[in-house]
């Protein structure tokens, strides 16, 4: 009978243990989910022309992802960048096809190509100075298209 008990009362103990181990480890696991931000840029150039500047958030990843509409051009690049304040945009992604490749680099100069958003590589996102891009359209008919920014 005494064998019985403290079996009775140590298997308490345990089922005890285990219940505060559980509950530590379910009070711990919570899980935070946030609504990102986004910002869409939709553009219509003509032949020549760079859009208004565009200024993703600081010091965050930033996914910059854009298409271009037009038929025969259609096309679709992406990167992930950083903006360092006053200093540089930093990038690495992927060119529209044709010959989609890797694009990859950081500068605050103007002009700076990040991302083609076309087939034939005519229209791009480029650097427009340390803290904003501009997209560019270097065909020489009107282009149109949308570039999201999620961060």
């Amino acid at each position: 009978m005494n064998h019985s008990r403290f079996s009775r009362v140590l298997t308490l103990m345990l089922a005890g243990i285990v219940a505060v181990v559980a509950l530590n480890v379910v009070l711990h696991a919570t899980q935070t989910i946030t609504t990102p931000n986004a910002s869409k840029v939709s553009y219509t150039l003509n032949a020549g022309a760079s859009s208004a500047a565009v200024n993703p958030a600081e010091s965050l990843p930033v996914l910059v992802m854009g298409v271009q509409n037009d038929l025969g051009y259609r096309g679709v690049g992406e990167v992930t960048m950083l903006h360092v304040p006053s200093s540089f945009l930093e990038w690495t992604g992927i060119e529209s096809p044709a010959s989609a490749a890797i694009t990859s680099g950081f500068s605050g100069t103007a002009g700076t190509h990040i991302v083609y958003l076309d087939y034939s590589h005519l229209v791009d996102i480029q650097v427009a100075s340390t803290d904003t891009f501009v997209i560019h359209n270097a065909n020489t008919i009107a282009m149109a298209g949308v570039v999201t920014l999620i961060w």
